[in-house]
């Protein structure tokens, strides 16, 4: 096992450098699984997010050197916790034989935005049996979760982070497994949401990360961008239980271009290239100065099938692989 846990480390820096984004596939008439790959390497994207296994999508990243987060269906929590011969039955099918053919995973993510809710209960044990499994397999590869903010209860200022009563129990269970294994906890991230919500004390300028100074000041620290300060209040919650130094990994963020409040190309870009601009500088938060946050951008197309308004305009291409507006990789 202790070669196993040094793969893992080593993985786990290699993949720490560069952009990803998220590769949804909810869209018609998107290109060939081939071309989305090439698209990628030709705008030096090194990571992806895959939300579910998708067999094409696998075969044409072998080789490619791109690091792979591959997400499970959320309604396979139940039987992944439940059954470790199915959470077996999944690595062998879904991963061991494209790690055996050069396909690089960052991480398996068991289970996306399902805490607090119905499905939580399962997804501290989906990631036990998952993580057994791929040891069995030899396959040494993290195993965690994505969550969003609205496990938080407090979340300003973001020295006052906490888990709301909800998400607490499971989260302290979680973080606890990702703790002792040195696994990241994903989290998606988006100040567009918290902007439109609230955009009397929320500004345009502080959520899009271009504001002029401190707009928030908290103790000693100073918050010049929304996502700095969303990131540090799930740190402080993370701390309170028993999370102090755990690796936050930003699985999404972005800014729609169409389709509502605040929702245009011009913002889009602007949000999206300073998220590619503090990638590429290393840069962590306030909190945390001297850990740089891995991070995904949603996503890489317009998706015709979400429900109307913003969430069908996040996509950096439309399905033709035009851009839909530029960022700087």
């Amino acid at each position: 096992m202790q070669m196993a846990s040094e793969s893992c480390a080593a993985a786990t820096a290699a993949a720490s450098a560069g952009i990803g984004v998220n590769w949804g596939m909810n869209g018609d008439h998107l290109p060939p699984e081939e071309t989305v790959v090439s698209l990628f390497r030709s705008r030096r994207i090194n990571k992806v997010r895959l939300f579910n296994p998708e067999e094409a999508a696998l075969r044409a990243l072998r080789g490619s050197e791109i690091a792979v987060i591959l997400g499970t269906f959320n309604q396979d929590l139940p039987r992944l916790a439940s059954d470790p011969s199915f959470a077996a039955r999944w690595v062998n099918t879904n991963v061991k034989p494209h790690a055996d053919n050069n396909v690089r995973f960052r991480c398996i993510c068991a289970g996306n935005e399902v805490i607090p809710g119905g499905l939580a209960e399962h997804v501290l044990p989906a990631m036990r049996n998952l993580d057994r499994a791929l040891r069995a397999a030899n396959v040494a590869v993290p195993v965690t979760t994505a969550v969003h903010m609205a496990t938080l209860g407090v979340s300003y200022p973001p020295s006052q982070g906490a888990f709301s009563d909800a998400a607490r129990p499971v989260m302290a269970s979680v973080v606890g497994f990702l703790a002792a294994n040195s696994y990241p906890l994903l989290v998606n991230v988006y100040p567009y949401f918290a902007h439109a919500d609230n955009p009397r004390d929320i500004s345009l300028q502080y959520a899009l990360g271009t504001s002029d100074g401190v707009v928030v000041h908290d103790g000693s620290l100073g918050y010049t961008n929304l996502l700095d300060a969303m990131v540090d209040a799930m740190y402080a919650a993370l701390e309170k239980v028993d999370g102090r130094g755990l690796e936050v990994v930003i699985s999404e963020t972005g800014w729609p271009s169409a389709g509502g409040f605040a929702a245009t190309r011009e913002n889009a870009r602007t949000y999206n290239n300073k998220v590619v601009s503090r990638v590429r500088a290393n840069r962590g938060t306030p909190k945390r100065p001297s850990s740089p946050l891995e991070t995904y951008i949603f996503a890489m197309f317009n998706e015709n099938r979400k429900p109307a308004g913003v969430e069908q305009n996040f996509g950096l291409f439309y399905p033709d692989a035009t851009e839909v507006y530029h960022v700087d990789f």
